[in-house]
């Protein structure tokens, strides 16, 4: 399950991970997330280990250059959403 501003934020930014609309509702966004499996993660650490464990270099990486990849979308209560496209 995923909360409103995770679901809201992921429907306002999707055009930073997709070149067309994958969701246009709440509704939509919220059910491809769940097929999709995104996680929400607590740090931007837990971000680089995600993103290690999913075969991604990110060694050396800073949080800035982590935070430019297309599939992490910062969330407002400081979390961060991981959506693979």
């Amino acid at each position: 399950m995923y909360s409103k501003a995770c679901v809201e934020t992921f429907l306002k930014n999707q055009g930073q991970l997709f070149d067309e609309p994958v969701a246009e509702t709440y509704e939509e966004a919220e059910e491809f997330l769940e097929e999709c499996m995104a996680v929400v993660v607590k740090n931007i650490k837990e971000v680089k280990e995600y993103l290690d464990e999913s075969g991604m270099d990110v060694e050396g990486m800073s949080k800035e250059e982590l935070l430019e990849a297309s599939e992490i979308f910062p969330l407002p209560d400081g979390t961060y959403l991981i959506v693979e496209g």
